[in-house]
């Protein structure tokens, strides 16, 4: 990996915790705090669960969170619940193609002394300097105004003229976008969506889901959600994230799945030969680990299974591996690439070792 790719993964290559390990303490911390959050949530948003929780894992992982859906699935009203639910501040910027990078990040103003007529330039912040921030329809907005979230992002600060600003912890970004309408969108280049820890789909509700939806909305019953992690809470739980135990199986095993993406490398399926244009780079293992950690405290254990790295390669990955021609013709999506590499990987650690293929993926 070159100089300039490793300062820009340097918050996720720190070295884990020395600190002792994970006890049941530290572990119900986590499994009570999903626990109080899906309740207050419960009250405001019908169904979602799982995109709650995955929401949570990236939350918990200190990543952000692509959301994708058409319009009407309260995928707004979840965001701003959730940040309710945690005490955070929260703000809320709908990307339009007139909006400019000023409008997001801040700018410097003049600003004038009235009783000494001294001027000097003054930082005014913007929208982005909060705990979460709903980047609403993304894809709306030109890639000029897109790019201004990228230092953020990843450094967690903004640079306005010569001055760098720091942002403050918890710092979490959740962008929606719609599939449905692409006349005047800018898709998000891939560098920006690799940013991204999870894409999320977000789905019609079942019917059942949808009568209470119905039930609730069309009432005079009023529901409102509950603080029940303060900032400080969170950053704990991050902390915790890190400890977990990971054995070198998981991640070997995850490294098998992302370098089976890369089109050309050693050891690659012949259907990824034929179906895939472009593999995920090293941000996708580093996701699915620290995923698989989360998920891991979320469930109440205190080490990564193979399952968790399985239920989490489809929204680390679906949006780092872009198909080719070939397979958009068929209908072929990258969830379904995904579900055949993972099927094509064995789960045990003397078959991956022993296996051909993969000795030449860890070989190369």
């Amino acid at each position: 990996m070159d100089k300039e790719n490793l300062t820009e993964t340097s918050w996720m290559n720190a070295p884990e915790s020395n600190s002792a390990a994970i006890g049941e303490a530290d572990l119900n911390l986590l499994h009570d705090a999903r626990r109080r959050v899906m309740e207050e949530l419960g009250k405001i948003i019908v169904g979602q669960e799982e995109v709650i929780d995955e929401i949570l894992i990236c939350l918990f992982s200190r990543g952000h969170v692509l959301l994708e859906g058409v319009p009407g699935l309260a995928k707004t009203l979840m965001i701003s619940t959730l940040a309710k639910t945690l005490d955070l501040s929260f703000s809320r910027i709908q990307f339009t193609p007139d909006l400019m990078p000023a409008d997001v990040t801040g700018t410097e103003i003049m600003e004038e002394d009235r009783a000494t007529g001294h001027r000097e330039l003054r930082f005014m912040p913007g929208p982005l300097f909060a705990n979460v921030v709903l980047a609403d329809e993304i894809n709306r907005t030109p890639p000029k105004t897109q790019a201004s979230l990228l230092e953020a992002m990843q450094e967690r600060q903004v640079t306005a003229g010569r001055e760098r600003h720091q942002l403050d912890d918890p710092f979490f970004v959740l962008a929606t976008q719609n599939p449905i309408e692409q006349e005047g969108t800018y898709p998000l280049p891939e560098a920006q969506q690799d940013r991204f820890m999870f894409k999320i789909y977000v789905d019609y509700p079942s019917f059942d889901e949808e009568f209470e939806v119905a039930r609730r909305t069309t009432g005079s019953a009023t529901a409102e959600a509950e603080p029940v992690l303060r900032g400080e809470e969170i950053l704990r739980l991050q902390q915790l994230v890190r400890q977990v135990p990971v054995s070198d199986h998981i991640v070997r095993y995850a490294l098998s799945l992302v370098r089976q993406t890369r089109v050309g490398g050693e050891g690659v399926p012949d259907f990824v030969e034929d179906l895939v244009g472009w593999g995920a780079g090293p941000r996708a293992v580093q996701f699915l680990i620290l995923g698989g950690k989360a998920r891991a405290l979320l469930q109440g254990r205190h080490h990564v299974q193979v399952e968790d790295i399985q239920a989490l390669a489809p929204p680390v990955l679906r949006h780092r591996m872009v198909v080719n021609f070939a397979a958009e013709s068929e209908g072929i999506t990258s969830d379904e690439v995904v579900a055949r590499i993972i099927d094509a990987t064995p789960t045990t650690e003397d078959e991956l070792s022993r296996d051909a293929r993969f000795q030449k993926i860890f070989a190369s």
